[in-house]
């Protein structure tokens, strides 16, 4: 636990740019994390420094020689990072580009049969999956999630999985529930009867909160977007299986190496990921005694789940004498009040009041979250609730108790300006 440690928590916030004041607003508190988390004030000098390097790679210079070593290391620090001992690291422009390019090569590139995916699931995989399977003449089956926890997991894959099922994509936690799926359980009821199906899992939200392990999925594709793990924008990472490599994927002819990046990729983009992981091997040191780098790293993500979990917590069931959003007067929580798989996250309605409004007086007294509409990105999550939108509050181990009583103030006198 972060905060059985003093100064630990002070000592993590001193890391990250902006914690606590918007450079445009003034003091705020963060609670839209899962729109972008904080960036690392490590990752902002890095960007500066190789944004003025003008050197690229493949040159005989030793200026180029170093940013080939520096890409090389940050492959490197990412197998740690997701344990993945086998399998290739590249970037790319984005997290969605990724998944759009992971499934394409899946779908075209794999014999006739189905798509599976869920109804629970973010555009970026549900969308290519509808694309290309179109393109290709292949059927996308969706498995409906359950609406009351925000949720879907194996026994709902089960009755729509087929022999013939050459393609499967998997969301490991929820933009809009904030829920977390058992990623290995689901790619193991899969493989019982599709033993070759191409898996590909949409890791975006799940990764800020740690506790990653690609070598206990059995899976072919895993994609984050840095900017939402402490990184910044620009450049999304993938992993790819050695079956899902050996796929005939786009690339320039004659490539050696079989490659998945296109043009020379920005070698800020992975050293600021190297950034990432030594924060992660950093804090790992602080909560654990661990020696092993690969320890530290789970170390660290069992003390920011379990702060989390603190922080969630309080939100929902109150501190000090301040009530939590469940006992509220109108306030209805996503996923229920009491839900294991939420990680960091809290959805929620205010009767009488619409999201938008509610997000707008939350502004007003100085905490920053956001309204997810019953739009292309959430209403197939949304839309079956009979929701036009919802306030989504978004939590990462660097906020505090005190930051929670400061909402749930704030969502006390919203909640009594409703009129009855």
């Amino acid at each position: 636990m972060l905060t059985d440690k003093p100064g630990l928590l002070d000592a993590v916030r001193a890391r990250f740019a902006h914690v606590d004041t918007c450079p445009f607003e003034g003091p705020r508190v963060f609670f839209e994390n899962a729109g972008g988390a904080l960036t690392l004030n490590s990752v902002v000098a890095t960007s500066a420094k190789f944004a003025a390097i003008p050197d690229n790679q493949g040159r005989d210079n030793p200026a180029a020689k170093a940013l080939v070593a520096l890409i090389d290391k940050a492959k490197d620090d990412m197998r740690v990072f997701f344990n993945a001992p086998h399998g290739q690291f590249f970037v790319g422009e984005s997290g969605t580009e990724l998944l759009f390019r992971l499934i394409r090569t899946a779908i075209v590139g794999t014999p006739q049969g189905r798509v599976l995916g869920t109804t629970l699931e973010h555009p970026a995989t549900r969308s290519a999956a509808h694309h290309w399977a179109e393109v290709a003449g292949k059927p996308h089956i969706l498995v409906p999630h359950d609406d009351d926890t925000g949720t879907v997991g194996a026994a709902a894959y089960a009755p729509e999985i087929t022999p013939d099922t050459r393609v499967a994509t998997i969301l490991h936690t929820s933009p809009v529930t904030g829920m977390g799926m058992d990623v290995a359980s689901i790619a193991a009821e899969i493989r019982k009867t599709a033993p070759e199906c191409i898996i590909i899992v949409d890791g975006i939200q799940h990764a800020a909160h740690g506790r990653l392990d690609i070598a206990s999925y059995d899976i072919d594709g895993y994609v984050v977007s840095p900017y939402k793990v402490f990184s910044r924008h620009g450049y999304g990472v993938a992993w790819v299986s050695d079956r899902l490599h050996a796929i005939r994927h786009e690339h320039l002819i004659d490539a050696p190496g079989n490659p998945w990046e296109f043009g020379t990729r920005d070698t800020g983009a992975y050293v600021t990921f190297s950034d990432v992981v030594d924060y992660f091997d950093w804090l790992g040191g602080e909560v654990s005694d661990a020696t092993d780098r690969r320890a530290r790293i789970v170390a660290a993500g069992e003390a920011i789940h379990a702060h989390e979990a603190l922080l969630t917590e309080a939100m929902i069931l109150g501190t000090g004498n301040l009530k939590g959003l469940a006992e509220l007067p109108g306030v209805s929580i996503l996923g229920g009040v009491e839900n294991p798989a939420r990680e960091g996250l809290v959805s929620l309605t205010v009767a009488g009041m619409a999201a938008p409004d509610v997000v707008t007086a939350l502004r007003e007294r100085g905490i920053r979250t956001h309204t997810r509409k019953a739009d292309h990105y959430s209403g197939n999550v949304l839309t079956p609730l009979g929701l036009e939108g919802a306030v989504r509050v978004s939590m990462c181990h660097y906020n505090t108790q005190a930051e929670v009583a400061q909402f749930l103030q704030a969502m006390r006198e919203i909640t009594e300006s409703v009129p009855a």
